[in-house]
């Protein structure tokens, strides 16, 4: 009953605050109102987003014919944001809540059997000059994709490269540092330790510690309003601006089948344990409208076949293999936009049984008010070697007060 109760809570809990505390109503699309505490030594932004999704897939039938028709409406997302600076501007938070039924899946006994409604819970301080220590929960510096937020995408939602492959988020800590190099070129690192089991674990730690480092390399200078991490040249670049990427990650002791995503291997003693590796390589591209993002991912691990302790198979076995996405777009003057997208996954066949994978999409996308009023819509064929082909429509709405 006290879970049931939370969205009610949170929105008491704004309804106190507006009540006691002048409230400034931004614009459309910058929150829903900004708060500030009569000594200026606190604030706190807050915003609300949703998502509505329609999706029908089919599956290729005998003579190319396209049978099993599903269809599905659903909220994809739904989530309260909370961000602003504690007692300095030099310490900053972001809190955000996922409410949709997606958001909060994944309830288990390592989440104490809770919804998972803690996306991002994290603080950020500048404690000297250009370096940021982070500590909380919150999205790891991992494939770009990822790390644009849903509500950014260039299309209806992610790649397929993103769902077998991404870190996600996780528990820990983080340290970020930026210099230039010369009056333009920006370089940018940041580096990670965490759990290594994923987000809203309860449990402590089953295996080792994820170590991740991510190194962005911008020779043209900063993007117009943080575009290097948003899909879509919104800002119409006016000279080339580029991002190029490199992120390692390790996760020591892994427990999971796609490092701290997946399922659990479960063994005879425990957990089957072994250390994953993760590879990522993207760049960003935009000028005048044109968009370009590209990303390529590599997961290897030291045994990725899971075992019980006298050495027989438990039917668990890591994800390793590679992908690559491509994906470019070119926005209009009115806003409309046409984009393609080529993803191919190829896991290891001998060791996940998963045959190689293609996915085409065509996109096209209005942005009425930006990423925070905008009509999106793509079509997906989806090429599986030896398997059943499939292909996707999808539309999807996005209102982000």
């Amino acid at each position: 009953m006290k879970l049931k109760l939370f969205p009610l809570g949170i929105l008491f809990f704004l309804l106190t605050v507006c009540k006691a505390q002048e409230t400034n109503s931004p614009s459309f699309g910058k929150g829903l109102f900004d708060l500030v505490g009569k000594d200026s030594t606190w604030s706190m932004n807050v915003s609300a987003r949703m998502q509505f999704l329609t999706l029908a897939t089919w599956d290729n039938g005998p003579d190319n014919g396209w049978i099993n028709p599903e269809q599905s409406f659903l909220i994809r997302r739904s989530r309260l944001k909370f961000n602003g600076f504690a007692y300095s501007p030099k310490l900053k938070y972001k809190i955000e809540f996922g409410l949709s039924n997606r958001d909060m899946s994944g309830a288990s006994q390592f989440t104490g059997n809770a919804p998972r409604y803690i996306l991002d819970a994290v603080v950020m301080w500048n404690f000297y000059g250009n370096f940021e220590f982070w500590m909380g929960q919150t999205k790891l510096p991992g494939n770009i994709e990822r790390v644009i937020s849903s509500g950014n995408l260039q299309q209806v939602d992610r790649s397929l490269l993103n769902r077998r492959f991404n870190i996600d988020r996780d528990l820990g800590i983080q340290l970020r540092h930026h210099f230039y190099l010369s009056n333009d070129f920006l370089i940018r690192e940041k580096l990670a330790v965490s759990m290594g089991e994923g987000r809203n674990v309860v449990t402590g730690n089953l295996g080792g510690y994820q170590h991740t480092a991510r190194l962005e390399l911008l020779p043209f200078g900063k993007f117009k309003n943080g575009g290097d991490y948003k899909a879509v040249d919104l800002n119409r670049e006016e000279t080339p601006k580029l991002l190029l990427a490199v992120t390692f990650d390790n996760n020591q002791d892994a427990v999971k089948t796609r490092s701290n995503l997946g399922s659990y291997m479960a063994n005879d003693i425990g957990f089957y344990q072994t250390d994953i590796n993760t590879i990522f390589v993207d760049a960003m591209f935009k000028y005048n409208g044109f968009s370009f993002m590209g990303e390529y991912a590599n997961r290897t691990a030291d045994d990725p076949i899971a075992k019980n302790s006298d050495g027989t198979l438990t039917g668990d076995e890591v994800q390793v293999g590679s992908g690559l996405n491509l994906q470019s777009g070119y926005l209009f003057k009115n806003n409309l936009e046409i984009s393609g997208r080529f993803t191919n996954i190829h896991l290891d066949e001998d060791i996940t049984g998963k045959n190689p994978e293609n996915q085409y999409t065509l996109g096209l996308s209005k942005y009425i008010v930006g990423h925070k009023l905008k009509v999106q819509t793509d079509v997906s064929y989806l090429s599986i070697d030896g398997g059943t082909d499939e292909l996707m429509g999808r539309l999807q709405v996005e209102v982000h007060f």
